[in-house]
């Protein structure tokens, strides 16, 4: 995994057991394989760590591979490939029973009377079983195995609750079809994850500071130092006044975004001025929102602190009628970045676009030429706002450039993954102001949220 994403899966025992019972059609099967690679490649996968074997069942049980057929992730998945169904009955009791006797059992690689090895057992049926499953569920329980219970389409909810381990809602998924049993994937993947402080346990690679995050971590540097792009070595910036940016916002006013939600896109507006250092040789902000017209409510540069710029946003009036985007944008490259409005030459430049609904005029040229011009533009939709619209004012790579959420309310999540990627890339300390705002922007992020 990248570093960062460290999800250490704990050394298991792993068993699926399959129903391939006749009510199971091919290509449902086929899904269900889906979703047991799915849940596999998530693994830290060897002898000694996690362990995978899979029962497939319907009125006979068949073990396919035991827990040390295959040591490696590669041949689990091949293996799975090759699985084909059984299409007779349900008889799950007994798939569970030799579970218990055979498949976790040490002749066939389980591991379950060493210490700190977890035993799981994940059961995926879509029928009533033919054969009780309530006593043997409560003995494979106490014999250690953790069971799962996917229940699909027709199911038995009460089977499927005899069958779990507690906490049972936990333990027990129910999905509609077997076509959308992945996205179960990730529940499972993150189930096996041991959260666990990986900066306190020395399982990092920081070269200063590790900042721990629920299962993984990420790198950070000591004021003074900027983080290199391999995300965990730090250079010693030369204190240069080199966080200069030009930022402006173009701010959708029409009537479809409603006063109350206006209020809280001028929040999220100086949650962002807030973390940035503003000053003339520094970060400048400037904002221009829109409707039928547009209109520049202050151009770069004209305030010089961020109580000001705050200031100004609060008192910023709503316009209330229609979208005009496409002539915002244009107004955003012929006059916003220009240096009679305040903008500085060889300063890198970022648009942030909001909008909540379909604009009423053609984006297409003005999009192209602020990208073409050497902007940084970043697309927020919110609502009604088209996707493709988002995309096509965004810069590359679009999918780090375009946000969208479906709520208002959760406007301030899109501010967490506003990292704001605006570095000069040549040099790190460039944008050691940047570097402080996304720690910050995240702690900004939660409180707004509350």
């Amino acid at each position: 995994p990248s570093p960062g994403t460290l999800c250490r899966t704990k050394p298991t025992d792993l068993v699926f057991i399959i129903d391939s019972s006749r009510s199971v059609r091919p290509h449902e099967f086929e899904k269900i394989k889906v979703f047991v690679s799915r849940v596999i490649e998530a693994l830290d996968v060897g002898p000694n760590a996690t362990r995978v074997g899979l029962i497939n069942y319907a009125s006979a049980v068949r073990s396919e591979f035991s827990l040390h057929s295959h040591q490696g992730k590669a041949a689990l998945l091949q293996a799975v490939r090759r699985i084909q169904p059984l299409s007779t009955g349900t008889m799950t009791g007994l798939a569970i029973q030799f579970a218990i006797s055979r498949a976790f059992s040490a002749a066939e690689g389980g591991r379950g009377s060493a210490p700190g090895f977890k035993k799981v057992a994940i059961v995926v049926t879509d029928g009533r079983p033919q054969d009780g499953v309530q006593d043997v569920s409560a003995r494979a329980r106490a014999a250690g195995i953790e069971i799962f219970a996917i229940g699909v389409g027709r199911v038995d909810m009460g089977t499927l609750r005899q069958m779990a381990s507690e906490p049972l809602d936990e333990h027990v998924d129910y999905v509609e079809s077997y076509s959308v049993i992945e996205k179960l994937t990730h529940k499972f993947q993150e189930a096996f994850c041991v959260v666990s402080d990986l900066c306190a346990t020395g399982d990092h690679d920081c070269e200063q500071v590790c900042v721990s995050t629920p299962g993984a971590y990420r790198c950070a540097c000591r004021d003074g130092f900027s983080l290199n792009s391999d995300g965990r070595t730090c250079t010693a910036c030369s204190g240069g006044l080199g966080s200069a940016l030009d930022l402006v916002f173009l701010i959708d006013g029409s009537k479809s975004v409603r006063p109350e939600n206006f209020e809280l896109v001028k929040k999220f507006i100086n949650q962002i001025v807030d973390s940035l250092e503003v000053s003339d040789k520094q970060a400048q902000v400037g904002l221009v929102q829109y409707s039928s017209s547009v209109r520049q409510e202050f151009p770069l540069g004209q305030f010089k602190n961020k109580k000001d710029i705050k200031a100004a946003v609060k008192k910023m009036s709503y316009m209330e009628k229609g979208t005009m985007t496409g002539q915002a944008l244009k107004y955003l490259v012929d006059s916003s970045f220009s240096a009679i409005n305040g903008a500085r030459p060889g300063v890198p430049k970022v648009g942030i676009v909001f909008t909540d609904g379909r604009s009423q005029d053609y984006i297409s040229d003005a999009a192209k030429k602020a990208k073409d011009s050497g902007f940084r533009m970043f697309a927020v939709g919110v609502g009604n706002a088209v996707e493709d619209e988002l995309r096509e004012i965004a810069s590359e790579p679009v999918a780090e450039h375009y946000f969208y959420t479906a709520d208002f309310r959760t406007i301030s999540k899109i501010g967490k993954k506003l990292q704001m990627k605006i570095c000069v890339e040549e040099d790190p300390c460039e944008c050691k102001s940047i570097v402080k705002f996304q720690a910050k922007v995240e702690a900004l992020i939660n409180s707004l949220q509350q």
